[in-house]
């Protein structure tokens, strides 16, 4: 009679605890906004301000961002006592700035999340490939991660650069190539450590094959890890996108981004600052939201793994 009382129990048990799965996921996320600092809520509304201006730049872009107008060069802000016409001044062609600056964090912001892409694929199939694999696989794909680490990527990029030439397929390349030996090394850390958790070891057991078990498993797993990678490599190719640029070595005219558009007022610092300040300032707040979120989420990540291991 008790053993049909538990059976009998069971089913409601279990639906109980399905029910409570979603108000479970409502909490977690209702949490997750409350333990955001002050500044990490602002960085995402940066972000997510620099996204939505990526997307509709065209539409909202006062004035063809390659229009040249030389009755109209050099005209101050708004703020500066300039004409509500240019709300941010003109360049020394009279080009209107907002109008670049528009299209700038539009091409930066597709550039940077491109090469990010790249970065991110490649140093992750690498660690898991050096995980799984093991033994000479593993041994060489270390040795190659290290042999990146040391080398000086500025160098690299400008070699490629000078021998390929310039184009924004290869400027795109070059910046994927740059931190994947960072994503393969956390990421052979943290599939290694996956490998050896019950659920992959009973996978394992049932005959499941490898891509099955990375692919339900241990990508899964390893997900929190890498989008902390990933905001921390878009920061810091922001960052080298607006230097190669402003070196001349990145986007190149009629198109134009943050680090060209620092680049070609740098001459004007003098007499029209705002020409050079204004994107400059764009590409630090960036970097700056870009960073504080990675940290968040960074922490986060570590304050769960704790709470896993408990």
């Amino acid at each position: 009679m008790s053993d049909v009382s538990v059976k009998a129990a069971l089913p409601p048990a279990r639906l109980s605890v399905n029910a409570a799965l979603p108000s479970q996921r409502v909490s977690s996320n209702v949490q997750w906004w409350r333990e955001a600092d002050v500044s990490v809520k602002l960085s995402m509304f940066w972000i997510m301000g620099c996204v939505i201006v990526a997307i509709v730049a065209q539409q909202i872009a006062p004035y063809d961002p390659a229009a040249i107008d030389l009755n109209a060069r050099l005209q101050p802000p708004i703020l500066l006592g300039g004409a509500w016409t240019h709300a941010l001044g003109t360049d020394d062609l009279g080009r209107d700035v907002l109008s670049r600056l528009l299209y700038s964090v539009q091409i930066t912001v597709a550039v940077a999340v491109a090469g990010t892409i790249i970065s991110t694929s490649l140093g992750t199939l690498l660690g898991f490939l050096a995980a799984e694999l093991g033994s000479a696989v593993d041994e060489c794909i270390t040795a190659f991660v290290d042999m990146q680490a040391a080398m000086p990527f500025m160098i690299v990029a400008l070699l490629l650069i000078a021998v390929f030439g310039n184009s924004i397929l290869l400027f795109v390349f070059v910046l994927g190539l740059y931190g994947w030996e960072r994503h393969a090394r956390v990421v052979r850390g943290a599939a290694l450590t996956t490998r050896n958790h019950l659920y992959v070891i009973a996978a394992r057991t049932y005959n499941a094959s490898r891509i099955r078990i990375y692919r339900k498993h241990v990508l899964p797993s390893c997900l929190p890890t890498i989008v902390a990678g990933m905001t921390i490599g878009l920061t810091q190719i922001v960052l080298l996108e607006g230097t190669l640029s402003f070196l001349g070595l990145g986007i190149q005219p009629p198109m134009s981004s943050l680090g060209n558009m620092v680049g070609f007022g740098r001459g004007y610092l003098m007499t029209a600052w705002w020409i050079a300040v204004l994107p400059g300032l764009v590409i630090a707040a960036t970097a700056l939201a870009l960073m504080l979120l990675s940290d968040f989420l960074r922490d986060r990540n570590w304050s769960a793994n704790d709470r896993i291991k408990q």
